[in-house]
């Protein structure tokens, strides 16, 4: 899953000198963590639709902001999914290993003196452990930004959907549309499927009342409607996601994290 960006500008973290890290750390760089999961997608998509999206974003806000430096760190894989588990070729971590793996990376770069730090998650199971992660480092004064990629994005999904409503789904409109513009050969609408939720409650009540399961309440591991995503839907979604980070880090290059302990939180 490689990538780099296209103007051969050098950012990722894994590819730099000792050197050119210290240099970055000259100017207020902003670190992107891209976490993920390897996890069924449906008959259509590959297992790395979670990670290859924030990954891709990534690279490409790091491409496109030249005045400071964006550094794209190792991402982090596999995620919190034990839901697919039963679903061939799902890898999972324990909760409290993921957020310790989270936490462990977050505090390494901290501690190498990169203080803009952005979690850029792509996987549903991932929000909240992502986000208690954030908040377990905030206690150590340790500050790390905890994203979902789709979040950038609320209302243009939600008016651009034609059949998931909004919902970023599971291999359904808008994920399969990413996949056919960033890695249409990995793609094969000839087997794709659209499942029918089977539902515990009413749909009323399913609104605000669901469990972690999505085994047992999709036939083919499929949430949403892959036969209304095109390329060009995920062009036009992705280009948005990549001015809304690169927005983000044009801010946090000119902010400073925030720290409790100058509030007395953590008194000596």
């Amino acid at each position: 899953m490689l990538i780099r960006p296209a103007s051969g500008e050098k950012v990722l973290w894994q590819e730099m000198s000792r050197h050119e890290l210290l240099t970055a750390l000259e100017d207020r760089p902003v670190v992107i963590v891209p976490v993920g999961s390897v996890e069924q997608h449906g008959p259509h998509c590959p297992q790395d639709v979670d990670i290859s999206i924030p990954y891709h974003l990534a690279i490409h806000a790091a491409d496109a902001i030249d005045d400071f430096p964006v550094i794209v760190a190792p991402p982090i894989m596999y995620g919190f999914t034990h839901y697919n588990m039963g679903e061939v070729g799902t890898i999972t971590l324990g909760l409290e290993v993921f957020i310790a793996v989270l936490c462990d990376v977050c505090r390494s770069i901290w501690a190498n003196g990169f203080k803009r730090i952005i979690m850029l998650n792509g996987h549903g199971g991932n929000q909240a452990p992502t986000w208690d992660a954030s908040v377990k480092l905030a206690e150590e004064d340790v500050w790390a930004l905890a994203i979902t990629y789709w979040n950038m994005a609320k209302d243009e999904l939600a008016a651009w959907s034609e059949a998931d409503a909004g919902s970023i789904g599971h291999g359904g409109e808008w994920e399969t549309s990413l996949q056919l513009y960033l890695r249409p050969e990995l793609v094969d609408m000839t087997v794709a499927v659209k499942d029918e939720w089977r539902r515990h409650f009413s749909e009323a009540v399913q609104r605000y009342a669901v469990f972690p399961e999505r085994r047992r309440e999709m036939a083919h591991g499929v949430m949403g409607d892959p036969f209304v995503a095109s390329a060009e839907k995920g062009e036009r979604l992705f280009n948005v996601l990549v001015d809304r980070l690169v927005t983000l880090c044009h801010e946090y290059h000119g902010a400073e994290p925030p720290s409790y302990r100058e509030f007395g939180s953590h008194c000596p």
